[in-house]
């Protein structure tokens, strides 16, 4: 499948926009009563258009018909938030139509998002929320423009002396940082979880994991500057920066590092190497290498007095399932207190929403 460059992505929406404009509006993705979803792209030009969906992992040819109209009826979705692309004549591409896109280091997802009933933890519920604040800021271990995303719990801005935890939770390495907000409900996953007392109301600081762009998994030495720069941006701009906005305890006891794949990675380097800033620790099908660690390997003892919480699952059909075998091994041989969750699932995003819901609760008790 060919990968989507960002100026044919560009121009590939803006010639669909251009057609949608000269015979009325498109509506796509179409949300009926009884969960089937119509897809729909106007592309008279094309030869062969399909929707490839996350809920079934297939991809289904779409009928086009004599005003260029290609549609799809998807009868039953199973509720939940879902990934989709067209495939059109080969090509990888959101839906022009639909507003609600996967942020994404290449965008080509959009999102279709069906509400349980009863809802789901990642569901909009009626309940106190809280509030996403965005921040672009000058970096000055990187010399550079940055960005973050903070979540505030319900109640936060009404009150003026308390201070809150404060839980670092880190995107994949495809993500961007206001992906685990858009994609992930990770703001409506804590309102709903606040609410029904299950939860401690937290600040959460998310960040672009990718001080110097997204780096390949086979480049060791790239990957590992990457993250020296992402820890030095983390302690130097991104902490201060929620230090000196917002009322977090700078207590090692009430902070929390986390994340998904690559910023499971990054979660388990740091944390478990800096465990005077860190007491919770959690890897969502995360991979990290024995040297990356060994200071917390090497004292188990002293790696437990300081550890509240090491959470580490993954799905079993992932493929860093085994990496993380190894990983659980070697903690039961150096005498370092976890936690390990093998579940359903592979590498994807209806399990890391299943995996915060389950870590959240767990943390600042």
């Amino acid at each position: 499948m060919k990968m989507l460059l960002p100026f044919a992505l560009f121009f590939a929406c803006l010639c669909t926009l251009n057609g949608q404009q000269k015979s009325g509006p498109v509506i796509s993705p179409d949300i009926q009563e009884d969960h089937s979803v119509i897809f729909r792209l106007r592309a008279p030009k094309s030869e062969n258009v399909a929707v490839r969906g996350q809920w079934d992992r297939k991809t289904t040819a779409m009928t086009k018909d004599a005003e260029g109209l290609w549609t799809l009826s998807v009868p039953g979705v199973p509720a939940g938030v879902w990934e989709y692309s067209f495939v059109v004549d080969e090509l990888s591409m959101i839906d022009p139509a639909n507003t609600a896109q996967k942020p994404q280091r290449s965008p080509t997802s959009s999102i279709l998002h069906i509400p349980a009933n009863p809802p789901a933890p990642w569901d909009f519920q009626d309940v106190p929320h809280g509030t996403v604040h965005q921040h672009t800021y000058l970096s000055k271990a990187l010399s550079k423009q940055r960005g973050a995303w903070v979540y505030t719990p319900p109640g936060y801005e009404g009150g003026t002396h308390k201070e809150y935890p404060l839980f670092v939770l880190q995107h994949g390495s495809g993500d961007r940082h206001e992906t685990w907000v858009q994609h992930g409900k990770a703001h409506w996953i804590l309102d709903n979880l606040i609410a029904a007392g299950k939860a401690q109301p937290m600040i959460i600081l998310m960040i672009d994991g990718h001080p110097l762009g997204q780096v390949p998994r086979d480049m060791a030495d790239r990957r590992a500057l990457s993250l020296a720069a992402f820890k030095n941006e983390l302690f130097t701009d991104a902490i201060p920066l929620v230090e000196s906005r917002y009322r977090v305890s700078k207590d090692p006891a009430q902070r929390a590092l986390a994340g998904l794949s690559m910023g499971g990675w990054q979660a388990l380097s740091i944390g478990m190497t800096n465990l005077d800033r860190f007491a919770w620790i959690g890897s969502f099908s995360g991979a990290v290498d024995e040297n990356e660690i060994k200071p917390a390997l090497d004292d188990g003892q002293g790696t437990n007095a300081k550890v509240k919480l090491l959470w580490i699952a993954c799905g079993e059909k992932d493929f860093l399932l085994e990496r993380n075998h190894q990983l659980i091994e070697k903690l039961k041989s150096s005498g370092v207190k976890h936690e390990w969750h093998e579940t359903a699932g592979d590498h994807s995003w209806p399990v890391w929403r299943n995996y915060l819901t389950e870590f959240a609760p767990r943390l600042f008790r």
